[in-house]
């Protein structure tokens, strides 16, 4: 906030009225698009108001004010909200669970993968070692 009230009185000495207005007007809109921009309060689709003031007008009673079929119509509305915010939990309940089930499903798998490893070796470096123990004991004993 300290800033804002600087700019003012720095705006205050210039002589232009016209850009002053302008300036505090771009901040004062900065400040409520923040502010909306953060509002807790969610705004109601307007399929879901259509959808809303049909469903109050097919239900509206003889003699009924239009003031009375909005605030029903408002009514409907929460329902429909609520019961699509309940949608949206099973949904993500049923999601997370979907997914931890996947991740035991694949943690059971990791558990039943068996690496063994096997040596094998060629032949012919054995067959080599036999044939010169072989001629070795041939020259030394045998000959």
């Amino acid at each position: 906030m300290a800033w804002h009230s600087s700019i003012i009185s720095v705006l205050s000495f210039r002589t232009n009225p016209g850009l002053k207005h302008r300036i505090i007007s771009k901040i004062i809109q900065k400040r409520q698009d923040h502010m909306s921009r953060y509002s807790k309060k969610k705004t109601v689709s307007p399929e879901t108001q259509d959808e809303a003031l049909a469903i109050a007008k097919a239900n509206q009673r003889p003699g009924q004010s239009k003031e009375q079929t909005r605030l029903i119509a408002q009514g409907i509305q929460k329902g429909i909200d609520q019961y699509k915010k309940k949608q949206k939990s099973k949904s993500r309940e049923l999601d997370k669970k979907l997914k931890k089930a996947q991740q035991e499903n694949v943690s059971e798998n990791k558990v039943e993968i068996k690496e063994t490893v096997t040596y094998r070796q060629h032949w012919l470096p054995w067959l080599l070692l036999v044939l010169s123990w072989l001629a070795a004991g041939f020259y030394f004993f045998g000959g």
